[in-house]
């Protein structure tokens, strides 16, 4: 074989990876064909969720652990999907930066919206956003040791850390109220800051 042969094959892996565009020169509008796997999904929070077990002492430090990555998801999500929407609206009020979540972020994470969005009749500083099937803790198997564990919980730091970044700060938990039919249905409980109700009657 030449050397011109052999510089030829060689050159060829080359010029094939050349054509790859790293994940940094990607196009933050284009999501279609971009979509994750489910199997993808569970594989890698599962990873995530016995890392974090290692780490921990107890169910609460466990589920605070899973709100804290999903805080960090969720300050990163809020500027990506802001871009991708092109909208230069910025939600001042409470119902707007809701429904921002309960149907654009809901739709960028699972590619459908929350089932329901509902205010507390018992405390005006409550609103409830819940999931009838949560992809989260679907495919998620929880040994009897660890059964009052809610994985959402890492849905709750996203929640969190948008309406943070929004400017609307609140404390966000995840809670299992199972329905029939819906046994993994999941409620975010948003309770907002007193300044935030302030601001509100405000802007009445």
């Amino acid at each position: 074989m030449s050397q011109a042969s052999r510089a030829s094959m060689m050159s060829a892996p080359d010029s094939r990876l050349g054509k790859r565009v790293s994940i940094i020169d990607r196009n933050l509008n284009k999501t279609r064909g971009l979509e994750v796997g489910i199997g993808a999904f569970a594989f890698l929070f599962s990873e995530m969720l016995q890392y974090a077990q290692k780490r921990v002492h107890g169910i609460q430090d466990l589920e605070r652990k899973l709100n804290d990555f999903g805080y960090r998801v969720g300050t990163r999500l809020l500027e990506l999907t802001v871009w991708r929407e092109k909208n230069n609206k910025r939600e001042t009020r409470v119902l707007g930066i809701l429904y921002f979540i309960h149907t654009t972020v809901w739709k960028a994470l699972f590619g459908k919206q929350a089932d329901s969005l509902e205010k507390s009749t018992e405390h005006e500083d409550e609103y409830m956003i819940s999931d009838n099937d949560p992809l989260i803790s679907k495919y998620i198997s929880v040994p009897k040791e660890l059964s009052q564990l809610n994985c959402n919980a890492f849905l709750a730091g996203i929640v969190e850390a948008i309406l943070d970044g929004a400017q609307f700060p609140s404390r966000v938990t995840a809670h299992s109220l199972p329905q029939d039919g819906f046994p993994l249905r999941t409620t975010i409980l948003i309770q907002l800051d007193k300044e935030i109700l302030q601001r509100e009657e405000q802007l009445k």
